[in-house]
């Protein structure tokens, strides 16, 4: 028996090549999708609250800017209005810098649906953070809380 003069056998293994393309194709397309899907652009005003190393509630108020991971924007709290410096989003982890008006404050958080949550520093003075996307305030997003 010779198979390379089969003609059944040359057709099974074209059919075959014929359909695993279209599959790998449509496989790396999903995967990309899942990618892209994966890290949502975190653009947007938060609401919620921080504790510091005492232990007291500040309330917080963060208006995030995402532009290819980079990230800027304001914080908002009780104890003062911090620009955000830098900082970087890759998948559910964020990082943001902050100016503390002193030693450089940082922010680690944990991305869950539209929450942020975890630990933020400045010097000596730290502890969690909570906040949760919500819709900007209408009128004059720069007033003070």
């Amino acid at each position: 028996m010779r198979s390379r003069n089969n003609p059944a056998l040359c057709r099974m293994c074209l059919l075959v090549l014929c359909l695993a393309v279209p599959c790998m194709l449509f496989a790396q397309k999903d995967a990309q999708k899942d990618k892209s899907a994966s890290k949502p652009d975190l653009s947007g005003h938060y609401e919620g609250s921080a504790k510091n190393a005492a232990g007291e509630v500040i309330d917080v108020k963060l208006d995030l800017t995402e532009k290819e991971g980079a990230m800027s924007g304001m914080i908002r709290s009780s104890h003062g209005d911090f620009t955000i410096t830098g900082g970087h989003h890759n998948g559910e982890d964020v990082t943001l810098e902050f100016d503390a008006g002193g030693p450089a404050g940082t922010i680690t958080l944990k991305l869950a649906d539209d929450k942020l949550t975890g630990n933020w520093s400045a010097g000596d003075d730290g502890g969690p953070v909570d906040v949760k996307k919500v819709a900007a305030p209408s009128g004059d997003s720069k007033g003070k809380s």
